[in-house]
């Protein structure tokens, strides 16, 4: 499993935007995984989801920022 914040973004990424992703260059990658972890921190939801499943609680934090267009 990547350790670092745009592996761990893209993983949770489907396989399509995965691919989009990672052709953007390094620094919109890793606005997008800031992005996405702020998102992780900050909506409790996820929070509960996150007890459930972290791998659904990321795909799910990445599709909304995905969704916002990374804001």
């Amino acid at each position: 499993m990547p350790m670092d914040p745009v592996g761990r973004f893209l993983t949770a990424l489907d396989p399509e935007q995965r691919e989009a992703v990672g052709a953007k260059p390094r620094q919109e990658q890793e606005r997008l995984a800031a992005a996405w972890e702020r998102e992780l921190e900050s909506d409790d939801e996820l929070d509960t989801l996150d007890e459930l499943s972290p791998p659904a609680a990321e795909a799910e934090a990445a599709r909304r920022v995905m969704d916002r267009g990374g804001d």
